[in-house]
C-alpha cells in the first residue's frame, strides 16, 4: 500500500492518534512492535494557531517513528489551513484530518465528526487544506452522524476528488460514539467501489489477529488502524502480523517480557518529559499492561501514586518476580 510516495508495503498496521495515549513514549514502543504507520496525538487547529504550548508539544516528531502523520481537528476553514501549513514544518510525512473524532465538546462545535453535518464545508475545507501544502493529505471520517445519513460511499468519492491520497473509515456513526457493532459492510462499500483509487484504510473493532484478517479477507481493506485495542497491548502488531503470515497465534508474551516493555516505556517517558510529568503519564499505560493479573489492586495502587522512578522500577520488577512464578507453575500443570 501506497500513500504516495509512502510505501507502506503489504498490508500495513497504522496506530490511530489518540489524545494522552499516542505521546512519543507510547510510538516508541508500537514502533518496536510493528507499527507501519503512527500518528501523532490530534491536535486543535485554534491551539495550534495560538502557540498553546500543548498543542505545540504534540508537533514533536522523532525519525526513527517515520513514516508519521500530524492529525489536525477543527471547525472553521482558515485557521485548519494555517495550522496546517505550520504542521507541515514539523516535517511530517503527511497531514491528516480528523473528520472523525465523536467526543461532544468538538462534534458539538461542528469539529471532527460534527463535521458529517455539513459535508460542503468538509469538502471545500479539505481541498484547501490539499492546495495549502506539500505534504500528501489524508482524511480519517466515520460513515456518518446517524444512521440515517450513512453517506460514506458519496463522501468518500467527494474527497478523493478535491485531492486525498488515503481515507480511514472508522465503522462507526458519530451517534454510536464506541458502542455497539463497527459496520465494516460499508468500508467494503467504499473499497469496492470502481471510482475508487486511493488506499482504503477500516478502524473500528479491529481486537486481534482474527478480526484484523477477516477485514483484510472479506472486505478488502489496504490497511488497517489499531486504537483503543493497542492501549495496555502495543504488541497487538506482532500479534496480527504473525497470525497474517504464519496463520498461527503467536506465543503469548511473558510477564516478565511485560515487565521489561513497561520499564523500556517509562524510561523513555522519563528521558523524553522529564519527571514529574513523565510519572505522571505513564500511570494509565503501567496499570494497563497488567490489567488481568489477579490480586493486583495493592501493586496498581504503587503504580499510580509513587512519584520515586526507582521505586516504580522495584515495584516493575516485583511483579515479574511475583508472578513469573505463577506463569510457571501453571505451565508445569
Amino acid at each position: 500500500m501506497k500513500i504516495e510516495n509512502i510505501d507502506l508495503g503489504e498490508k500495513p498496521l497504522l496506530l490511530a492518534p489518540m489524545e494522552d495515549v499516542t505521546d512519543p513514549s507510547f510510538r516508541y514502543i508500537c514502533k518496536q512492535f510493528g507499527a507501519d504507520m503512527m500518528y501523532t496525538e490530534f491536535i486543535s487547529s485554534d491551539g495550534l494557531i495560538r502557540d498553546a504550548r500543548k498543542s505545540l508539544q504534540k508537533l514533536e516528531i522523532y525519525d526513527y517513528e517515520r513514516p508519521i502523520g500530524i492529525q489536525l481537528y477543527g471547525h472553521l476553514l482558515e485557521p485548519m489551513v494555517e495550522a496546517a501549513r505550520i504542521a507541515e514544518t514539523a516535517r511530517p510525512d503527511l497531514i491528516d484530518i480528523n473528520f472523525g473524532c465523536p467526543v461532544r465538546k468538538i462534534a458539538n462545535r461542528g469539529a471532527g465528526s460534527g463535521m458529517m453535518n455539513n459535508v460542503p464545508l468538509m469538502v471545500e475545507m479539505t481541498k484547501a487544506i490539499v492546495d495549502a501544502v506539500k505534504l500528501p493529505v489524508t482524511v480519517k471520517t466515520r460513515l456518518g452522524w446517524d444512521d440515517n445519513s450513512k453517506f460514506i460511499v458519496d463522501i468518500a468519492e467527494r474527497l478523493q476528488d478535491v485531492g486525498i491520497k488515503a481515507l480511514t473509515i472508522h465503522g462507526r456513526t458519530r451517534a454510536q460514539l464506541y458502542t455497539g457493532r463497527a459496520d465494516w459492510t460499508l468500508i467494503g462499500d467504499v473499497k469496492n467501489n470502481p471510482r475508487m483509487y486511493i488506499p482504503i484504510i477500516g478502524n473500528g473493532d479491529v481486537v486481534g489477529p482474527e478480526s484484523a484478517k477477516e477485514m483484510f479477507d472479506r472486505y478488502g481493506v489496504d490497511g488497517i488502524m489499531i486504537g483503543r485495542a493497542t492501549y495496555g497491548r502495543p504488541w497487538i502488531f506482532k500479534e496480527i502480523k504473525h497470525y497474517l503470515t504464519t496463520g498461527d497465534f503467536m506465543t503469548p508474551l511473558t510477564i516478565r517480557e511485560k515487565v521489561d516493555f513497561a520499564k523500556s516505556h517509562l524510561k523513555k517517558s522519563l528521558e523524553i518529559k522529564g519527571s514529574p510529568v513523565g510519572i505522571f503519564e505513564m500511570r494509565r499505560h503501567l496499570t494497563n499492561y497488567f490489567k488481568a493479573l489477579p490480586n493486583f489492586k495493592e501493586t496498581r495502587m504503587k503504580l499510580v501514586t509513587s512519584m520515586d522512578v526507582d521505586e516504580l522500577m522495584a515495584t516493575l520488577e516485583d511483579i515479574a518476580i511475583r508472578y513469573e512464578d505463577s506463569e510457571t507453575a501453571n505451565s508445569e500443570i
